[in-house]
């Protein structure tokens, strides 16, 4: 009868190379992870895709004599208690024009809430011709207790709209602005205690 092979020690170094690979592999799918959606936001934002708009330094260098309807869709998310309107629903205007639209929001409610606007053009495939030289999307607003605010863009539709087969055929193109509430900052120790106490009293 042959005598049983001894087992090959293991080595520590193996161990240690698999460990930093795996350990590697963690760190770098997470770093992924983490970069996704500000790269596909950049992405978005360089090629219009899913209806993102473009964001320009200086308007048009020429204007065409191409007519698009541009609707304004404005609206409110789940828990804020704000009233969100646009002064003009609809505009006309020729591709290369630079014009101006003013929305009004109102806090109806009795306390400071903070919001954030998205916004997206529709159909999908104008989004790349859609200029935004001023907007204010992306940015918290904090209304007091009833307060109105006006918010205005100032956008211009590329005239290259007018040399593309497929967008140029689009007569309508309908930006829409959504309001969502944002974490309220936290309160004051002060302020956190006086409540947890029943409120403060004065003398």
């Amino acid at each position: 009868m042959s005598e049983p092979v001894a087992a090959t020690p293991r080595s520590w170094k193996r161990d240690v190379k698999v460990g930093l690979s795996a350990f590697g592999f963690g760190v770098f799918m997470f770093g992924a992870a983490y970069a996704a959606v500000p790269l596909y936001n950049l992405f978005c934002q360089v090629t219009g895709f899913g209806g993102t708009t473009m964001r320009a330094e200086r308007p048009a260098d020429r204007i065409v004599d191409h007519a698009i309807d541009i609707r304004f869709d404005s609206n409110v998310g789940p828990g804020l208690p704000w009233r969100f309107r646009v002064d003009t629903a609809r505009q006309t205007v020729r591709a290369g024009e630079t014009h101006t639209m003013t929305y009004t929001v109102t806090n109806t409610s009795d306390q400071p809430v903070t919001g954030m606007a998205t916004y997206n053009v529709a159909p999908a495939e104008t989004g790349r011709f859609f200029n935004k030289l001023e907007c204010f999307c992306f940015t918290e607003q904090t209304l007091q207790p009833h307060e109105s605010r006006e918010f205005t863009v100032v956008y211009f539709v590329d005239p290259a709209i007018a040399d593309d087969a497929e967008a140029k055929a689009t007569n309508t193109i309908t930006l829409s602005y959504t309001f969502f509430r944002q974490n309220q900052p936290p309160r004051p120790l002060a302020e956190q205690q006086g409540a947890a106490a029943g409120g403060t009293r004065t003398n």
